[in-house]
């Protein structure tokens, strides 16, 4: 496991590196043998974790297209890795948490975050604007790095010759805007989150509300026909409400960067496996992906976490008192020395 989620090595080319030692352990096995530790030990965890999820004020979320070879349906048909978080102004105590779906229907984020009450920061995706009006329990936040990506690319796209020009697009001019927002936000990170909201209120709101009348005067304006400059405009004014979210609130962040560390990981190992063969072993790699990643938000060592977890799960198959795990949260002090990680990791 800690091979396959940690370090992307593959099952089949950890079959050839067994055969190598003389070991005849085949890559069927290996997932057998993974399919049922997850879902005998560590889906215990993981469920665990998903209801210590609700103790949150803020969590953020986001999703990949991932193939799975045998989902009842077209080869080549696309399912989905959801992503759920705590915010990355929870340093101390993150959870990570994947869940596999065969589509990007709304009804996932409502089933999963049933029960949440808080603040979700997402990107503009039509699931979460649907559930937004939906719920009365969750304000949704949008993600600022999503807006600034049209401006980026907007200005990427620009042939060599019209670069020494950029800096009179509308593009390097929002970039421009979206900065200073972000400088001053950066130096209110050692803040306490009132302290925070408050000068946000201060010295960030004029920023924003600057910045969006500029918008809509260029939207009004007619300047744009069209393009990834348009985009951006057309984006930002769409999603007003929800970017505007982390004024009055000193725990949410800017961006749903967080999140898109946390699957990073994941969309870099799915281009060494390709696909995932079936629904059972998608439910078990999201399972032990929330595991490990988690592991690794906290500062642990991913393999020594396994080993241990499964060593006092293995315990506890009778238990139904499950208080026990406290102790085997990722930031719990009464880890073992031995699962804690030499140097500093992060996912932000």
């Amino acid at each position: 496991m800690n091979a396959k989620y940690v370090n992307a090595v593959p099952l089949y080319r950890q079959e050839q590196e067994f055969e190598r030692y003389g070991l005849p352990i085949s890559r069927q096995n290996m997932a057998n043998w993974t399919i049922q530790c997850a879902d005998r030990y560590l889906a215990v965890l993981y469920d665990y974790l998903h209801r210590k999820l609700y103790d949150y004020h803020v969590l953020q979320a986001d999703e990949t297209p991932v193939l799975v070879n045998k989902d009842g349906r077209n080869a080549g048909s696309k399912s989905y890795m959801w992503v759920y978080r705590t915010s990355q102004m929870y340093p101390d105590r993150q959870i990570v948490l994947y869940e596999y779906q065969r589509t990007r229907n709304a009804s996932h984020p409502r089933e999963f975050l049933k029960g949440f009450t808080g603040v979700v920061v997402c990107d503009g995706y039509s699931a979460y604007r649907k559930l937004d009006r939906e719920s009365e329990t969750i304000v949704f936040a949008g993600c600022w790095t999503h807006a600034r990506r049209y401006f980026a690319d907007a200005l990427k796209a620009l042939p060599k010759k019209e670069h020494e020009a950029a800096k009179d697009t509308v593009a390097y001019e929002a970039i421009k805007r979206i900065s200073a927002i972000y400088h001053l936000d950066n130096q209110l990170a050692d803040l306490k989150p009132d302290d925070r909201r408050k000068q946000r209120q201060i010295n960030l709101k004029p920023l924003v509300e600057a910045f969006f009348a500029w918008a809509k005067e260029i939207q009004a304006s007619g300047r744009l026909s069209k393009g990834k400059t348009l985009d951006g405009i057309n984006y930002c004014i769409n999603q007003e409400e929800t970017l505007k979210v982390f004024l009055d609130d000193g725990e949410v962040p800017l961006d749903n960067n967080a999140t898109e560390g946390a699957l990073r990981s994941f969309c870099l190992h799915k281009h060494a496996w390709k696909l995932i063969d079936s629904i059972d072993g998608a439910k078990s790699s999201a399972i032990v992906y929330s595991i490990t990643e988690t592991a690794k938000a906290n500062n642990l060592n991913p393999f020594r976490y396994l080993e241990y977890v499964l060593t006092v799960m293995k315990d506890h198959q009778e238990d139904t008192d499950y208080r026990f795990m406290e102790d085997l949260l990722s930031w719990s002090g009464q880890l073992p020395e031995i699962c804690r990680s030499k140097t500093k990791t992060t996912n932000v």
